[in-house]
Formats: structure tokens, sequence, C-alpha cells
């Protein structure tokens, strides 16, 4: 029966009983917190006897006057749940009496940390193919920390210790064996958990780079690199090692010694069906429920985000679940990082799913009050304030503005350049609260560009450029948007970011102004998984299209306007449209007065515009000075073309014709 009794110290200790009767079968009922003491301290010293002098002082700090009666208390406790049919006064088969002390006399493979070394020692002898399969079995076994409530206790803190390097090790080697196969896509995410968590390890800063690399993202390999400099400069005050100087040359001379064995050069993993990968890692991660495999599950997530589409869904469909599965784990650091890993640069400032964004600003709000006080997690706290201000787009919630600034300044004071490129990315969409803001946006999209290029940030690069296309157009400052244009399209071709063309395909669209443009630039939609964008923009355009340099054209635009076309969230700005058009000009001044004042997003002057048109038709005067008094700001620019979609001509020009329309003199 001894061979029978499993032991699990790779987590908090456990044993259970594989075979015999079903009645004896199942986890075995260790007793108290020093009855599991007794057995990890047998089970630390390898079958070797420990005298029971040793175990005394291990167990008690100041042992009491009864503290061998009471310690032989507990083993014969343990020896009635480790060999529950043993007969009377019989020998003890496993938990024995040798000598001077006790001794657990189990074979090596009942054991499950025993059973690790030896599988890690075994795949580190097999081809690439044998030692992943060997490695990701024998890391499922890990349960949390080694001995994990004995976290504390000097007996067993060498031990635990050891088996967390061998733990490292393994998920290294584990990395080591995707790259060898060809599988570098999926091996990045669960690398970028294993730096996060433990950023001294130049192996595993070495096998992130490489896995970035080997997937066509060659600035973001040099980002990994310059990032690994920093941080072994600060917390360890060393330069990095030959083999990351080594690679750093590799890359920035694109060596062919870098691409996998057997590809032709130019070939990367990255050409493989990533979606299907991605899908079967995050149904066997989640369902493994470690810690770790939920940081690899947010970076899945974030690459599906970035390949647009249905993968943008996917994980925006996920994130929330991710987050939530975090929460439950209680360690709010952990929480943090899951948060604050879906950097995903984001540039339309209406949100996709509003429900689930506000669940992730809960969720960090929370979070960040449960964070450890002091600096050691300003990195996270910075993250989750970004987060914070990016979910809170679109909304008139005081906090956003606020934990965008908060963000801010904590990156810059941290001198992080990713960190940073993601607050201002929260600055940003924390831009938009009235109108003519344009420039502070520029600003913005500025700093991106040449922060991201000077880091290897190209995600954020490419953010920058689109910013720039937006803010330089609602300046009128054609050429410089169209550059910017031409950069963002040229970076999202180069690293497959295929929502680049969306933004810049409307953005041309919208230069052209014409109805066969917009309706073509539309198309770019389709399937592209950003309803937040798409929900009734084709009509929106069409109205705006209309109006454009025609302020009292209302009458006119009214043709564009159908209500049973999908308008979303601006159906309230086309329905005085549609009333005039039916001659209901009562019911028209009716809706008119009750529309809200525009959300704060790229489209603030766009619906002030179709506000301040219909009020013309009215000759409603407040509305008239309303919308007067939210233009005034955006003077010079040219109203809606800050969002890169619509454009209705010269604010000037509205201002004009709204001061007019009110009897007063031209400024």
């Amino acid at each position: 029966m001894a061979d029978q009794v499993r032991f699990g110290v790779l987590g908090p200790v456990v044993a259970e009983r594989d075979g015999g009767p079903p009645e004896l079968s199942g986890p075995l009922d260790l007793k108290g917190p020093r009855h599991r003491a007794v057995l990890a301290r047998l089970i630390v010293a390898r079958r070797r006897v420990v005298p029971v002098a040793r175990l005394v002082a291990d167990l008690w700090v100041e042992p009491p006057a009864g503290a061998v009666g009471a310690l032989q208390t507990f083993v014969a406790a343990l020896r009635r749940a480790l060999e529950p049919d043993r007969p009377p006064r019989a020998p003890a088969r496993l938990l024995v009496t040798d000598g001077p002390g006790y001794a657990l006399r189990t074979a090596p493979d009942t054991v499950d940390a025993w059973r690790f070394e030896t599988a890690v020692a075994d795949a580190a002898r097999l081809p690439p193919k044998q030692a992943l399969h060997r490695l990701e079995q024998a890391l499922t076994w890990w349960r949390g920390p080694a001995y994990a409530e004995f976290a504390d206790e000097d007996w067993c803190r060498s031990e635990r210790a050891r088996l967390a390097e061998l733990r490292l090790s393994a998920e290294e080697r584990r990395a080591g064996a995707r790259l060898a196969l060809g599988r570098a896509a999926e091996a990045v995410p669960d690398l970028e958990a294993h730096v996060t968590g433990h950023p001294w390890r130049e192996e595993a800063w070495r096998l992130l780079a490489l896995a970035l690399y080997r997937t066509g993202r060659q600035g973001d390999a040099l980002a990994v690199l310059r990032r690994a400099r920093t941080t072994l400069a600060e917390q360890l005050g060393v330069d990095p090692g030959p083999a990351l100087r080594r690679l750093e040359a590799d890359v920035l001379a694109q060596s062919p010694d870098l691409d996998t064995p057997g590809e032709a050069p130019g070939e990367t993993a990255a050409a493989e069906n990533l979606w299907n990968r991605a899908a079967q890692a995050y149904d066997r991660t989640v369902a493994a429920g470690s810690r770790a495999r939920l940081e690899s599950t947010v970076g899945l997530l974030r690459g599906l985000a970035l390949a647009g589409g249905g993968g943008l869904s996917a994980a925006r469909e996920q994130r929330t679940a991710v987050v939530a599965a975090a929460e439950e784990q209680g360690d709010a650091v952990l929480t943090a990082r899951i948060i604050g890993a879906y950097d995903i640069p984001a540039i339309w400032t209406r949100g996709d799913d509003p429900p689930a964004a506000r669940r992730i600003v809960a969720a960090a709000e929370r979070t960040l009050a449960a964070l450890p006080p002091g600096p050691a997690h300003d990195a996270d706290r910075c993250r989750l304030l970004a987060t914070v201000a990016l979910e809170s787009r679109g909304t008139r919630s005081a906090r956003g503005p606020r934990a965008a600034a908060e963000a801010e300044a904590l990156a810059r004071r941290l001198d992080d350049p990713a960190l940073l490129a993601f607050a201002l990315n929260g600055r940003f969409m924390q831009s938009c609260a009235r109108a003519g803001l344009a420039a502070r946006r520029d600003a913005i999209g500025e700093e991106l560009v040449a922060l991201s290029a000077r880091h290897g940030l190209t995600n954020y690069e490419v953010l920058g450029h689109l910013v720039r296309m937006q803010a330089r157009a609602a300046l009128g400052d054609r050429a410089c948007a169209r550059a910017h244009a031409t950069a963002a399209d040229r970076l999202g071709e180069r690293h497959e970011r295929p929502l680049v063309a969306v933004f810049t395909g409307w953005y041309r669209a919208m230069e052209a102004g014409d109805e066969r443009a917009v309706r073509s630039a539309a198309g770019l939609l389709d399937g592209a998984g950003m309803p937040g964008l798409a929900t009734g923009l084709l009509p929106l355009a069409l109205l705006c299209l209309r109006l454009a340099d025609r302020p009292g054209a209302a009458l006119e635009a009214v043709a564009a306007v159908d209500l049973d076309a999908d308008w979303g969230p601006y159906r309230p700005w086309a329905r005085p449209f549609a009333l005039l058009e039916e001659g209901r000009r009562a019911e028209a001044r009716a809706a008119l007065e009750a529309l809200p004042e525009p959300p704060p997003d790229l489209l603030y002057e766009a619906l002030c515009c179709l506000e301040a048109a219909v009020a013309l038709e009215l000759g409603d005067r407040a509305a008239l000075e309303r919308t007067r008094a939210r233009l005034r700001p955006a003077a010079g620019e040219l109203a809606g073309a800050g969002s890169g979609l619509v454009a209705l001509g010269p604010v000037d020009r509205w201002l004009a014709e709204i001061t007019a329309a009110l009897g007063e003199p031209a400024p």
C-alpha cells in the first residue's frame, strides 16, 4: 500500500491514495498544520532520517516541555492516515522510526517535486518535440509556490529556492523547445509573463527577444533588449552578459543565424495559423488555473487584439473573464499585472463595449486600492491608472482625466518609455472633453512618434502617426496629415497591423469629400471588430458630407437622413433632420432642445455642427448660443476633421453663420 500514496509539495502540502478500496482512495486527512509540517520536513530530507531533536527545533521556535510527546502524537496520526490498513503493533512501512529519528521511505516517483526534477533532467536529453511535451506535462504539476504554507520556515527555505529555480529553468527550456520547433508566436506570451515576474533572468530576456524577432517584430525585440539592459542596471547594477549583447547585434544586423533552424530566410512562425494556436492555448491555459498562465493568457489576448477582426472581438470578450479570474486569486499584484498587460494602443475615443469597460475600470480601481504601498509597485500602479483613463474614454467621468494625469506623472518619474507611451495613450483618450483641443492631441502624437521610434515601440509609433494625422487634419495642415497617414500605412504593412488601413482609408475618404469614397471606406469596417467606431458611422458621414461648408443647408441635407438606417449613438442628432423633412417643425424644435451635450470624443465638433445646422433652420436662439459657445474654442480649425472621418468645413464659417443668425455683428 505504501507505494500507492502520492505526495504533493509543488503548492500546499497534500497527500492522496491512488489505489486500494474506493473508501480508502483520494485525498488524505493530514490533520493540523504541525502534522503537515512534520510530513513536509521529512519530504525535504529525501528519505533520510531526521533526528527527533532536529524535528522539535524545526517545529517550535521555543519548544514546550512536552514537545517530544507532541511530536510522537503527530507521527502516530500521520501513520494512521498514510497506512490505515496497517495491523496494530505492525511496524510502519512508510513513515518509519530509524535510530534517533524518523524518515519517510516513499518511492522516488511518489513525490511531485522529485518527479519534476526527473522530468526536467530527461527533457535535457530529448529532441525538441519530445522535450516540449515532457516539460509542458511537468509544469502542470505546479499548483503554487513549493511548500506554500511553509514559506517562512528556515528548514525548507533552501529547498523552496532550489525548486523555484528549477521551475524557472524549465519554463525557459520549454520556450527554447518551442523556438526550435518554429513556434515562436506561442512562446511570446509565456516569456512576457516570465520576464515580468523574474526580470533578473538574462536567459528569459534573450528568449523573449529572439521569439519576437522570429515573429517579425524586430522593433519589439530591440525594445525588449533595451528594457533588459535598463532593468539589469537598475536592479542588479550589472551590464547585460555576452549572450544578450550578441543577440542585440544580430538583431540589428538581421543575421540569418537568428532564423528558425530549417526555415528559409524571411520565413517566420507568424505565417502559421496564429488564431487556431492561440485559441487552443487559451483553452489549455485557463483550464490549468495557474497564475502564470493567467498572465500568459493576457499576452495571447493582446496578440489577438492587434491582429484585428475576429481576434479583436475575441480578445475583448475574453478579457473581462481573465480579469475576474485574476481577482479570484486574491493577489492584488497579480491582478494589477493582468489588467495592465493589456496595453493595446487605442486611437478611437468611443469604446467598443461600454459595460465591459466599466467592469475593467471597477476592477482596476479595486486593485489600486489593494496594492501594497511604496515605490516597488509604482509601475503596476501606473498601468492601472492608464487603464482607467483608456477605459473611461467617451464618458464625462472626472476620474478619467485625473487617472490620465497621475499615470503620466508616474511614468515620467519612472523614466520607462513603454509605461510613458501607455500613459500618453490614456491622456489622448481624455483630450476630447471640449472643442479646440487638436493642438494638444498633436503634441501627444508628436511625443508618441519620437518616443516610440527611439525605443522600438512599433505599436505606439503607429498610434502616434494616426493621432497626428487626425490632429493636423483638424488644424488644416493637409500635407502633414497625409505624411502621417503614409507613415502609419508603411508601419502597418511592415508589422501586419490590418486596422491601420481602416483609419487611413477613412481619412483619405474624408479628404476626397465624395459619397463614393465614403461608402468605400465604410467597407473597411466590415469584420474589423470595432463596433464603437462602425455603428452609425456611415449615415453620419453621409449627412456631414451634405453639410460640409454649408451651415445653412439643413433642409437640403435631410435627404441623407433615413431613420431606418442604423444610426447607433448618433440617432438623437439625426432625428431633428428627419422631422424637418416631414415638415414637423415643432417636433424638430423639441428634439433639438432635448439633445444632450455631445460625448467627449473625436466627433464632438461634428455633432455640435449638426445641432447648429438645425438651430439655424429653426432660428432657435438658445440652441445657437449653446452651439456657438461650444464651438468657439475650435476657431481656426476644420470642424469634425479631428476625427479623421468627417469634415464640415472651417469652424470659423459656422461661427460666422451662427453670429449672423443671432443678429450680432461679426467679431
